[in-house]
């Protein structure tokens, strides 16, 4: 069990003598490889910008370093060994900056607000980046054919596509942003991405992908973590990035449903940091305050965080193309899980994540060509002590507990997190929350799950 510090450094430049670091396991990684470009999936997308002509500025390529730090910190500390509660980890980022000054000054907004995601407790160190290393941004191969409107988060997943498809309908020239660390979700991201260039080979999409993550013993004393609450602030740091090297008031567009958004948990062993946080209302109402102290003109904007995943299928766009490639996209937590059974990486079908897609889909289109490992719940009898069987006994019995005391759900919706933020919006949330596990009880109706031990 240690306390564990995370040290940026930018290359061989970069010699700043650091203060002792008392009681913590002290990591250094550097990020700079020859030629003053930045390592780690963070030069690949400020080449993927300076390709189109644009280039962001040092405080939003400060936010995506500090971002990436945060990531390497958040998936090679291992809780269990490096926690004393098995959890909870004690985690210091040590990261050069461009103008320290004032990253010390939302330095209490960010503790706050990782704190907050992760679960763990975060101690935050700026220092000046070393001389030489004022500009890391390189510049643009060309003039900007043109800027883009909006700036969209696309995982690959089946939220993003709808949005990225919403937005692409009404017309708007748009940015996609991608992350990926392993091969199926970057298979899935181009495959969609495809997609939509051939159905809107006129939009002037831009698609930026980067593999921003670190090698298993990047933090020798620790084995790896595979919790990732921390991924979506890395995710937003590379949204946050495009949006400043458009250079203009951009919105950044979060495509989630309200039920994952909100992410009530379905059962009292799921709360706290064991429930995710990653796109909640608070802890983006945070990223938009960070956004506008450091400068950066881009907002985080969630427009179905009142809608059902089922709802937004229902309600896309462009539901022909929707209908013909939803099965393009991922949405499983674990699709790599299926090789159990001597297949390719799939969909489980019995994930949180897949089942609120096979509800969505059969409610918003009618249908589901998704292939599943597990094809039909109701085929047979499933264990609820394995993985087949814990979401759907999960969602049977949050479902069950609604119907019997439909009131409760006002107060579900406040528990992952406060909803201070949107004191106008509070029906709206109980709504979604309520709607989106029937839909789901649509799916898991009659499934039977029992102990077979």
């Amino acid at each position: 069990m240690s306390a564990h510090s995370i040290v940026c450094r930018l290359g061989d430049r970069d010699r700043t003598r650091l203060p002792a670091a008392k009681g913590l396991t002290r990591t250094e990684i550097s990020f700079i490889e020859a030629d003053r470009r930045l390592d780690y999936g963070l030069g690949q997308a400020l080449d993927q910008l300076a390709g189109v002509g644009l280039r962001p500025g040092e405080i939003a390529v400060d936010l995506a370093i500090f971002a990436a730090t945060l990531t390497a910190a958040d998936t090679r500390v291992n809780r269990h060994s490096e926690a004393q509660d098995g959890w909870t980890r004690e985690i210091t980022p040590e990261t050069p900056v461009s103008d320290p000054a004032l990253w010390a000054s939302v330095s209490d907004l960010l503790v706050q607000m990782l704190n907050f995601l992760t679960g763990d407790r975060w101690s935050l160190r700026f220092r000046a980046r070393a001389p030489g290393l004022k500009r890391l941004a390189p510049a643009p191969l060309r003039l900007p054919l043109h800027r883009p409107k909006d700036v969209c988060l696309f995982s690959g997943g089946l939220d993003s596509y709808i949005g990225a498809i919403d937005l692409l309908e009404k017309k708007r020239s748009s940015l996609l942003v991608s992350h990926y660390w392993d091969g199926v979700t970057s298979a899935h991201q181009s495959l969609c991405a495809d997609r939509l260039e051939k159905a809107y080979p006129k939009s002037d999409l831009i698609h930026l992908r980067a593999r921003v993550g670190f090698p298993t013993g990047a933090v020798p004393t620790s084995s790896g973590e595979n919790s990732l609450r921390g991924r979506s602030f890395l995710f937003f740091a590379l949204a946050a990035l495009a949006a400043d090297a458009i250079d203009d008031d951009v919105t950044i567009h979060v495509p989630e449903n309200g039920l994952i958004s909100l992410n009530v948990p379905l059962d009292p062993l799921r709360l706290g940091s064991l429930s995710t946080r990653t796109t909640h209302p608070y802890y983006m109402a945070r990223w938009n305050e960070l956004l506008g102290q450091l400068g950066i003109r881009a907002k985080l904007h969630n427009r179905y965080r009142h809608q059902t995943k089922g709802e937004m299928a229902a309600g896309c766009e462009n539901k022909p193309l929707l209908m013909k490639t939803a099965k393009d996209t991922m949405s499983c937590s674990s699709p790599a899980k299926a090789r159990w059974v001597k297949a390719p990486p799939q969909h489980c079908g019995h994930c949180v994540p897949c089942l609120i897609r096979r509800a969505s889909l059969q409610v918003g289109l009618g249908s589901d060509p998704t292939t599943y490992t597990l094809p039909d719940l109701h085929a047979r009898p499933l264990d609820a002590a394995k993985a087949e069987g814990e979401h759907i006994r999960a969602f049977q019995l949050a479902i069950a507990q609604l119907r019997t005391r439909p009131s409760r759900a006002r107060f579900r919706i406040h528990q992952p997190g406060p909803l201070n933020d949107l004191p106008d919006e509070l029906l709206q949330y109980e709504a979604v929350y309520v709607n989106g596990l029937n839909e789901v009880d649509a799916l898991v109706r009659g499934v039977v799950v029992k102990p077979m031990g």
